[in-house]
């Protein structure tokens, strides 16, 4: 086995200038020990990989250093610095919190306070993960940590800064360390690879620094296995095969052929992507992201959002001049639908076909959006301003126009139309179709008319007749002919006499017509009478008036067969004939008993007292 070190190991920085993408906290801490403002507790909070513990052994062995540099950094040459690169210096004490997070680790770490450095001015200790400290080992700790002695420090590093108590957090100077860009990654890798002579692309490196996620531990560690992988020449195919990693060229055919309304391409992309072993969500959640990098690069304020190389950048702008941001917001937002709602879809590949099948068709959508808005726009206006003109000729003409209506006879009334046939219609006009004449004759009545004994039907099929369409009429003049008919057919119409005989023949049909049996029952045993237009029912319990008062349509199908408009019912309980409830027994008790037995014989009275029995209650 050879002495290979790992990257994130060999290249850590030894110098606060080495440290990548925080430079705010470095230039913080070489300020305060240049003014000698330091604190006696630091608190380091950021991400996993992005430097907190190695800040805090660089500034551990610049305050023991013997020969700090004008900049404030380490020499890396004294003894002091020697001992702490060797692993051997007892001025400088690492703890695990994660594995030393019981009360009696910190106890003995608070006995190591007591002691005084060797060699140096302060005693340095460095708690890494201190968040996984128990409630117990906090409260131990934080006597100590509020009033350490002049010559002891305290470097504390954690990824979840939340989990600390505000007692710790309020005795500490805070560090916010934030995430590595990725140029700034990329800038960091290809130093790296020129010290190993190792020929990289830089798209490929971009693609490394997006897969870190922020941390340059993570990308060194994926560095190594892609050099482990490649050899001296890393690739950017041989990057994506390696991660895991959808090539970009699939996006930017997705999108093309979006634009050409290709759906079937689509699908056999798809299917290609599938079969190269990817999830169906990490293609979605891509395309998204590539969508979401076009609509950033039709503005140039926001083009510095796009984090991709130069390279790419390119093709990102090429393909956003050719892509309408109607569609690219359109695309994301069924992305994001198909995204949501990818965990509740049992068919997990035909919900991501059917959302690239409505990418696919978003062109022709928004193609016929402004077909339908050219077309019924002006159409819209013209009918608007025909309609206002028509309804104010209607106006005037109505005054010079006379409806005769007199002994059942009515003239028939034919519109008059506002435009001579001989003059053409604006083609941008629909023609209004012709009004058919509306004729009113005198009714007839037939030979012999004596009160018909024949009924209409039951008003559940007149209800249906009701509601069939009936022609329109085009014009005002039509609509009060055909009004006034109406009322020329009521007034002429005869009136047949409302009889016992026809109120009971309407009230059995009625009967025969429903379907509930209850119903039929109750109103079987009703009685009626006519008193003049007022039926009288006489039933015999309250629940037969309740059931009867429920038939909403009854009186309307008395009224409507009779003709008697006017005609009403009341409902009356005949409380000769009501049949009272059977009285419920009660139970006797023995006193009950006794005087039930003393009423048949009157001897047991004299039994009671000759023997002194008394009943029981």
């Amino acid at each position: 086995m050879s002495n290979f070190i790992v990257s994130a190991r060999k290249y850590r920085p030894v110098r606060f200038d080495d440290v990548v993408g925080q430079e705010h906290v470095s230039q913080t801490l070489k300020n305060a020990l240049k003014n000698e403002h330091l604190a006696h507790a630091f608190l380091f909070c950021g991400p996993r990989g992005v430097g907190k513990t190695t800040c805090a052994r660089i500034l551990a062995k610049v305050l023991n250093c013997q020969n700090v540099s004008a900049d404030f950094e380490p020499c890396n040459e004294c003894g002091s610095c020697q001992a702490f690169n060797a692993n051997s210096s007892f001025n400088i004490t690492e703890l695990d919190a994660a594995s030393n997070n019981s009360v009696e680790h910190i106890r003995a770490l608070i006995e190591q306070v007591r002691f005084q450095p060797q060699q140096g001015k302060y005693k340095v200790f460095i708690i890494d993960e201190v968040h996984m400290l128990s409630q117990q080992a906090f409260n131990a700790f934080l006597k100590t940590l509020e009033e350490p002695p002049p010559y002891a420090i305290f470097i504390l590093a954690t990824t979840e800064k939340h989990k600390i108590i505000p007692t710790i957090l309020s005795r500490c100077q805070i560090f916010d360390f934030r995430r590595i860009q990725v140029p700034e990654m990329v800038q960091h890798l290809q130093d790296i690879c020129q010290q190993e002579k190792i020929d990289a692309e830089k798209d490929a490196l971009h693609i490394i620094g997006q897969k870190a996620d922020g941390a340059l531990r993570d990308a060194l560690s994926i560095f190594d296995r892609i050099v482990s992988f490649s050899g001296n020449r890393i690739t950017y195919e041989d990057v994506i095969t390696n991660l895991n990693v959808l090539d970009y060229d699939y996006y930017f055919q997705v999108v093309d052929s979006l634009l050409v309304e290709d759906s079937s391409k689509i699908l056999l992309l798809f299917d290609t992507i599938l079969r190269n072993g990817f999830e169906p969500d990490i293609f979605m959640t891509g395309l998204a992201e590539h969508l979401r990098n076009l609509l950033v690069c039709k503005d140039e304020a926001t083009l510095q959002l796009l984090e991709v190389s130069e390279g790419l950048r390119v093709r990102y702008l090429e393909q956003s001049r050719l892509t309408p941001s109607s569609l690219l917001l359109t695309a994301l937002n069924l992305a994001n639908d198909c995204d949501v709602n990818y965990k509740l879809a049992r068919n997990k590949r035909l919900h991501v076909e059917m959302a690239l099948i409505k990418m696919a068709y978003i062109p022709r959508a928004f193609q016929l959006a402004e077909n339908d808005a050219s077309a019924f726009g002006p159409e819209k206006k013209t009918a608007e301003l025909s309609a206002t003109s028509e309804v104010g000729s209607r106006k005037s003409e109505m005054g010079s126009r006379k409806l005769e209506v007199g002994n059942g006879k009515s003239e028939a009334v034919s519109p008059v139309p506002t435009k001579e046939a001989g003059n053409p219609t604006n083609p941008g006009q629909h023609p209004a179709p012709e009004s058919s004449k509306t004729e009113i004759s005198e009714p007839s009545s037939p030979p012999d008319a004596q009160p018909s004994s024949t009924l209409p039907p039951h008003p559940q099929s007149l209800k249906k007749a009701a509601k069939q369409d009936t022609p329109r009429l085009m014009n005002l003049d039509a609509m009060l002919a055909e009004v006034k008919a109406e009322e020329a057919e009521l007034l002429t119409q005869e009136v047949q006499e409302v009889t016992q005989e026809r109120v009971e023949e309407a009230w059995n049909l009625y009967i025969e017509a429903q379907g509930q049996e209850s119903v039929k029952v109750m109103m079987r045993n009703s009685e009626l009478k006519l008193e003049g237009q007022n039926v009288k029912v006489t039933v015999t319990s309250a629940l037969a008036e309740n059931t009867i008062r429920q038939e909403s349509s009854l009186m309307d199908y008395m009224r409507e067969v009779l003709t008697a408009p006017e005609l009403t019912m009341t409902i009356e309980i005949d409380k000769s004939k009501a049949v009272e409830p059977p009285k419920r027994k009660r139970l006797l008790t023995s006193k009950d008993k006794y005087l039930a037995m003393r009423e048949t014989n009157p001897n047991i009275q004299e039994l009671q007292k000759r023997f002194d029995l008394r009943p029981d209650e």
